[in-house]
């Protein structure tokens, strides 16, 4: 089994804020914090240990501001990969939506229409569509830079761009999270006066940077598997049956390709991580970590039950023993939403690949059994959420428990069908609701 210093829980834990609505508009903080790291060189093929980027500066600053105060109009601008229309005043907030595995823009149609018509003209909506139905197969690497590729495309073809969100569901939020540190750029937003709404004690020199060339606001996954689907029911179809949880991983590649083996933390050599835990740092790979913190806000959405594809560990990047029993009853004003939690940042060392979680690697992939699957995961499970708490998130848990067909929970959270999969309608309001609420703080800062 791995080491008790490598598996030993490191984490802070935060109250819990489950009431934060009045008159079904919330009033929550909202998340903001900065990412200040420090030299970052890593060597990723080393079997030795990462040199992942430490000293992080992270400073969590909540705001109590009005959804309702919004005075948006319900004109908005909307886009799709067959063309960007805009009306007569020009957004300047690209939000990008991003889907998940074997799906399409298609996916986004019922959100596509209700956040033009909650968020007003401010927002240009575009649906990705570079890694349609099995073009997901392909490696959340591969997927990441052909999104990466379309959003450059979308900025330079669209004047007046200053600022860019992102919401992606399942398997699209790690689409994304690779997609934005091919996108950062260090420190870019220095000259500019918005960097004031992160922290004024920061340095003007070390207080963010920009997506695309424009200031990161929000990141939002909804059921996104951000610590792979590894490990005792974080694949929820398999039931938690040992034996078909060590099938799972030899077989995923067979079935889903590069991004299967990625998913099971089995891609590349023993002695290499594997790619999500180099992306839960600052590595030669990428800046994966300094991208996530340029943005103002990071939200997870996360099914507490009956999601057959994505655990709610893993989509709340939580341990075992952090997972508490949630509510039953729903925020008000958002029906099936039943928590949430704000979480500020951990200072941590990062993540690591020690000996042991090589030698495990090579065990786990050649000869899969119960003991050596188990121990493999608890090391790098571990070590993903040590580098990705360096950063502050708010976490948001959703439970279908009450709804008619409570089992489809997984497309529920994102109303992929507006007839079929609209219990999540509420969860589509709490994620418009809190991108308004930032919209009208980045504003009302600005005007300052």
């Amino acid at each position: 089994m791995a080491t008790a210093s490598l598996i030993q829980v490191r984490c802070g834990y935060s109250p819990r804020f489950s009431n934060n609505l009045r008159n079904g508009a919330y009033v929550g903080p909202a998340c903001s914090t900065s990412y200040a790291p420090s030299s970052s060189s890593c060597s990723c093929c080393s079997s030795q240990g990462l040199n992942f980027s430490s000293g992080v500066n992270s400073y969590w600053k909540n705001q109590g501001l009005r959804a309702q105060a919004m005075n948006t109009t319900t004109q908005g601008n909307f886009a799709s990969p067959r063309g960007i229309m805009n009306g007569s005043n020009e957004p300047d907030h690209l939000l990008v939506l991003v889907h998940g595995i074997l799906a399409s823009p298609g996916d986004w149609t019922y959100v596509q229409a209700e956040l033009k018509k909650r968020l007003g003209r401010n927002f240009l909506i575009y649906a990705s569509a570079s890694n349609t139905y099995t073009k997901t197969f392909s490696g959340i690497d591969g997927a990441g830079k052909r999104l990466a590729d379309e959003v450059m495309q979308v900025v330079e073809k669209t004047e007046g761009l200053k600022r860019i969100s992102f919401l992606a569901h399942s398997l699209g939020g790690l689409f994304a999270r690779y997609a934005v540190a091919v996108l950062y750029s260090e420190n870019a937003l220095h000259t500019s006066q918005s960097n004031d709404l992160i922290d004024s004690t920061l340095p003007r020199s070390i207080r963010r940077g920009t997506i695309a060339g424009l200031d990161p606001i929000n990141f939002i996954t909804l059921a996104t598997p951000h610590l792979g689907v590894r490990g005792r029911k974080q694949l929820p179809f398999l039931l938690g049956i040992p034996f078909l949880e060590k099938l799972a991983p030899p077989v995923a590649p067979i079935l889903v390709g590069r991004t299967g083996s990625q998913l099971f933390l089995t891609d590349g050599k023993p002695d290499k991580p594997p790619l999500l835990l180099r992306m839960a740092s600052d590595c030669e790979d990428g800046k994966f970590i300094s991208a996530l913190g340029a943005f103002r806000c990071r939200t997870i959405y996360a099914n507490v039950s009956y999601d057959h594809m994505v655990g709610w560990r893993t989509s709340s990047i939580r341990r075992e023993q952090e997972l508490v029993k949630p509510p039953r009853r729903s925020l008000d004003g958002y029906k099936h939403v039943v928590d949430v939690e704000y979480c500020p940042p951990i200072s941590s060392d990062g993540p690591h690949f020690p000996p042991e979680a090589a030698k495990a690697k090579e065990a786990a992939q050649n000869e899969p059994t119960v003991q050596n699957t188990v121990e493999y995961h608890e090391i790098v499970e571990e070590e993903m959420i040590h580098g990705l708490q360096q950063l502050g998130w708010k976490k948001v848990d959703v439970s279908f428990h009450s709804a008619f067909w409570p089992f489809f929970a997984h497309n529920n959270i994102h109303v992929k069908n507006e007839w079929f999969h609209n219990a999540g309608a509420g969860v589509i309001a709490h994620v418009a609701d809190s991108l308004k609420q930032q919209e009208f703080s980045c504003l009302i800062t600005a005007s300052l």
